[in-house]
């Protein structure tokens, strides 16, 4: 296969880990028979720097053009402590989803079994869990409405969604759900909030079309407690754009470092795999970032941008052997050899 692949590193340590996940995809490729070719594209501080614009029209042309998005970071310390910028590194992030429709964010929650001590959950608790946590990407309060009145005293975010944003992401939860253990949970706040009803009520409209999904109701603040409590409990996990934010962040912590966990977000046009940390600007040129979660958005980038599942095993088969043998950064290396960047990057593409 011959796949066009649009790299969008961003910030801080996003080139880094994506040049570990260039040197992965190459090796399936060269192991598997495919050709990737790559484009170059800035989003984030870098492309603000540059051009003035989080997201330019060229940058948007390349994503456009291209059959999937490898991602890195965004964000820089001195957008975040100026609160007076009028173009921030993350309107990027926000644009490119819009403009993408990356209407989906799929984030896999699994745990190592070397690692499971490194969760600040006991083992028992986090040993085996195995989750899909289903985000919807481009609508509610991060898109609706918002200012300021009363002479910036008061300020306002609006939280809407339409009967298409809920059924098409419900519709990819229950198809998820079938592939797995046949286990959804929607997560809402249908006691207060309107919108949250609307998603209640379409959910159990579109159950009897899917008679062996087992499907329960969770509100978000149950649903934060549950997931530390008994993670186990939950196979795939649909919810909005807010809630799902903060809740993708907590399950994050389960496998006992952000550094392990990739995330696709499928749209309408392309897709878009990145890892789910951000930019680390501290880490950034010091070759010890943990390139594991980019490689493992590689592995997605093959399974769901391309259908190329025994690809996308190879992947996680040398991630797991790495993990399993120490070839590992500092944050995972507890007091034994650490490796950098570049050595976690080029052991995992030999073992490919």
């Amino acid at each position: 296969m011959d796949m066009k692949i649009a790299l969008v590193p961003g910030d801080g340590i996003g080139p880094e880990v994506v040049s570990q996940a260039v040197k992965v995809v190459d090796a399936v490729c060269g192991t598997f028979g495919h050709t990737a070719a790559y484009t170059e594209a800035l989003v984030g501080a870098c492309a603000i720097d540059a051009c003035g614009d989080a997201y330019p029209e060229e940058s948007h042309r390349i994503c456009m053009e291209s059959d999937a998005v490898l991602f890195g970071a965004v964000g820089d310390p001195k957008y975040d402590n100026d609160p007076t910028a009028k173009v921030r590194p993350e309107q990027g992030l926000l644009a490119i989803r819009k403009r993408l429709g990356l209407y989906a964010n799929i984030r896999p929650v699994e745990t190592f079994k070397s690692l499971a001590e490194k969760s600040p959950l006991k083992t028992e608790l986090v040993d085996g869990a195995d989750f899909v946590c289903i985000r919807e990407l481009t609508g509610g309060m991060y898109f609706g409405e918002k200012g300021r009145r009363d002479n910036g005293n008061t300020a306002y975010d609006t939280n809407v969604y339409s009967r298409l944003e809920i059924e098409r992401i419900l519709k990819l939860a229950f198809e998820f759900a079938g592939r797995r253990r046949g286990h959804l949970t929607v997560v809402d706040k249908a006691n207060v909030l309107e919108t949250s009803r609307l998603w209640r009520q379409i959910a159990q409209e579109m159950e009897p079309s899917y008679p062996d999904i087992k499907v329960d109701y969770m509100y978000v603040d149950n649903a934060s407690m549950q997931l530390i409590r008994y993670p186990k409990f939950f196979d795939v996990l649909v919810t909005e754009n807010t809630f799902g934010d903060i809740l993708t962040d907590e399950a994050s912590c389960i496998s006992g470092s952000m550094g392990l966990l990739a995330s696709a977000s499928i749209g309408m046009h392309t897709s878009l795999f990145e890892p789910i940390h951000g930019s680390y600007p501290q880490a950034a040129g010091k070759n010890i970032a943990n390139p594991v979660a980019t490689i493992l958005s590689a592995a997605m980038m093959f399974e769901y941008g391309f259908g190329l599942m025994e690809e996308g095993k190879a992947i996680r088969t040398a991630v797991n052997e790495s993990i399993a043998r120490g070839i590992v950064t500092e944050d995972l290396a507890d007091g034994g050899k650490a490796y950098s960047t570049s050595e976690v990057g080029d052991w995992i593409a030999g073992q490919i």
